[in-house]
């Protein structure tokens, strides 16, 4: 199968969620055979009983599929998601009627994109909203810090994120936007609405043209001494405000 067609994913949290939730996108799985722990076991059970056939094979043969990376002792190729761009995103944005959107302005940390990635769909996000420039790419860090969460929250890689925005706006969704300095308290917002949050990168913020697209900012109020959260942990506050808004 051509390699367009198929990703790699590593680590046992990342593969042990496709085999979990979409069992039918994995196209090879090899599991390496100088390991034999209770963890491995347990996914090779797993995946024997969905009738997903697990190949041995050595450390050197991982390395050559997953790169210089921790593998944890398995890789798996999957078939990936639809990539999206700004027409899937308005097209799909038609058939939710309360729509929650991540749109992250400038993170270029892999791991970073991937904590937030898992974030997003432990709080329902229906989407990741990311400009093609000035941002880190959905690659082999990134699927493992996701821990399988890449491989189900679909990602719109945008060439123009305020245009996008723009057309968001036009749909019925609120762009809010996250700073330090806002007057209002995210918890004084109300977020029970169709809704996309906007996180800039850690110390740059969003950019002028992404801040002036936002309908209003909050700020996440700091007890202690630090002034600014990792955008992963910003983001989990802020989307799990707005699920608790939503009732749920």
């Amino acid at each position: 199968m051509a390699e367009s067609k198929r990703h790699v994913v590593y680590g046992l949290h990342a593969i042990g969620a496709i085999l979990a939730r979409a069992p039918e996108r994995v196209l090879e799985l090899w599991a390496v055979d100088s390991r034999d722990d209770g963890r491995l076991r347990d996914l090779r059970a797993r995946a024997d009983a969905l009738g997903v056939r697990v190949q041995s094979a050595s450390n050197d043969s991982l390395a050559r599929l997953a790169g210089p990376v921790a593998h944890q002792g398995v890789v798996a190729a999957v078939r990936p998601l639809k990539p999206w761009d700004e027409h899937d995103l308005l097209d799909r944005l038609t058939q939710i009627s309360q729509p929650l959107l991540l749109v992250l302005d400038g993170v270029t940390d892999p791991h970073n994109l991937g904590a937030c990635l898992r974030t997003a769909d432990a709080a329902g996000a229906h989407a990741v909203i990311l400009p093609k420039d000035r941002s880190a790419t959905v690659d082999g860090v990134v699927r493992k810090v996701a821990a399988g969460a890449a491989e189900f929250v679909p990602v719109a890689s945008v060439t123009n994120l305020a245009r996008a925005l723009d057309a968001v706006k036009e749909r019925g969704v609120w762009i809010v936007g996250t700073e330090g300095g806002a007057a209002q308290s995210l918890y004084a917002a109300d977020l029970g609405r169709p809704l996309a949050m906007v996180l800039g990168a850690e110390g740059a913020g969003m950019r002028r043209l992404t801040r002036e697209r936002c309908d209003f900012v909050v700020r996440i109020p700091m007890a202690g001494q630090v002034e600014s959260l990792n955008v992963s942990v910003a983001a989990g506050v802020a989307l799990f405000e707005a699920r608790r808004q939503r009732g749920g």
